[in-house]
């Protein structure tokens, strides 16, 4: 693997933990935002170190042959250590369940790399190894039994968090399955990424050369597992906001021809205040349903039913169902009402459609999509630009 290999997928993590930092600014006390945010910077640490140019940068200022070697190590222990804990904190139970638990996997993977440090410190590595340390010295006192702890420590954890989200996946359902069987996806690459080393280094204890498993194709694995552990983690969190900004602006997108109707009848002003570009959907959905709120209070006073009444009886004619040309006819009717306001006319509608206000406001997509789709209201929205009297004789499809 090249060095951009392993930055990207580093940088890419650490992108995820720069969004995820203000939830763990508001709430550093959760073990659950702590835990989350924990896993995210130590896969991208893993990343950082394990490649070449990093490796021999610590093994440079350390003054250490493979120093960067047992760095690693233990970062790769951490990370699967923070794995399970999230995976514990994450579903959740009685909390003296959820606190035994974690401490035992913490006291667990606190001595794993405590018995790392030991071997390293015990045995001899003095060749530096940037690409192939776990073949190279697999046979070496002291240091082939730390990298075969490493490998199981690993191994486990794969397997643990693999079970433990496959159980859960199928107790569940939306957001929450869909990350769960992403996780699966990521602690089954990471179980290959350690199978494929530990079988280079038992091929290594055999007398045969399978180091291309070690040094090229685990690499692969673990470079495409660490995206799938981070997604699926965040998946559950932020899906459901990125599903609910979705349909929020959607139904802003929807509103639009309303929105549009309505402001042409006060063209020096606008319907709502105004607000940066950059705030969220839900709040510019908000400002267009209140300012079609206010747009309807503008344009009331020329709501007529009789416009309504006849445009209804038109789209009926031309064969439209009984609830679209009801649509028909509150669109038309405030079509025309939005008209009547923007050329300041006097006159009062002898038929008020005040009944009709709530119909509307409770119609809003329906009225929207009807104001832009509808000939009959594009031919009301036409006459009462052009001051005329308004009537649509029952059986045509426009007024004349």
């Amino acid at each position: 693997m090249d060095s951009s290999d392993y930055y990207i997928p580093a940088a890419a993590l650490w992108l995820c933990l720069a969004v995820k930092l203000p939830a763990l600014l508001k709430a550093w006390r959760d073990p659950l935002v702590r835990t989350v945010c924990l896993v995210i910077a130590l896969g991208g640490a893993g990343f950082v170190f394990a490649a070449p140019p990093t490796i021999a940068a610590v093994n440079r200022i350390s003054g250490v042959p493979n120093a960067s070697s047992l760095l690693v190590y233990v970062i790769i222990s951490a990370f699967s250590a923070s794995c399970l804990l999230l995976i514990v904190h994450w579903r959740g139970g009685p909390p003296e369940y959820v606190q035994r638990v974690s401490r035992r996997w913490r006291i667990g993977y606190m001595l794993v790399v405590t018995a790392l440090v030991a071997l390293f410190l015990l045995g001899d590595a003095p060749v530096e190894r940037r690409t192939d340390f776990d073949t190279y010295y697999a046979s070496a006192p002291f240091i082939g039994e730390m990298i075969l702890l490493y490998l199981l420590a690993h191994m486990t954890a794969a397997l643990v968090t693999t079970v433990l989200c496959w159980r859960w996946a199928l107790q569940v359902h939306g957001w929450l399955r869909a990350g769960l069987w992403t996780l699966c996806l990521g602690w089954l690459l990471n179980l290959s990424f350690s199978s494929l080393k530990l079988a280079a280094v038992a091929a290594h204890w055999s007398g045969q050369d399978w180091d291309m498993l070690s040094t090229t194709l685990s690499p692969l694995f673990s470079a495409l597992a660490a995206p799938c552990a981070t997604i699926g983690f965040l998946l559950p969190l932020i899906g459901p906001r990125t599903a609910a900004a979705g349909r929020a602006l959607a139904a802003y997108r929807r509103l639009g021809p309303l929105w549009s109707e309505l402001s042409s009848a006060s063209p020096r002003s606008s319907l709502a205040a105004p607000i940066p570009w950059y705030a969220s959907p839900h709040v510019h959905l908000t400002r267009r349903e209140a300012g079609i709120q206010d747009g309807l209070s503008l344009v009331r006073p020329h709501l007529d039913d009789a416009v309504r009444a006849c445009a209804r009886s038109a789209a009926e004619a031309a064969g439209s169902s009984r609830a679209e040309a009801d649509l028909v006819g509150l669109a038309a009717m405030v079509s025309a009402a939005a008209q009547a306001t923007r050329l300041d006319r006097a006159e009062t509608p002898l038929v008020p459609g005040d009944s009709a206000v709530a119909a509307v406001r409770a119609s809003l997509v329906g009225v929207a999509r009807t104001l832009r789709t509808s000939p009959v209201v594009a031919a009301v929205r036409s006459d009462a630009a052009k001051s005329s009297p308004l009537s649509v004789k029952d059986g045509e499809k426009s007024p004349t």
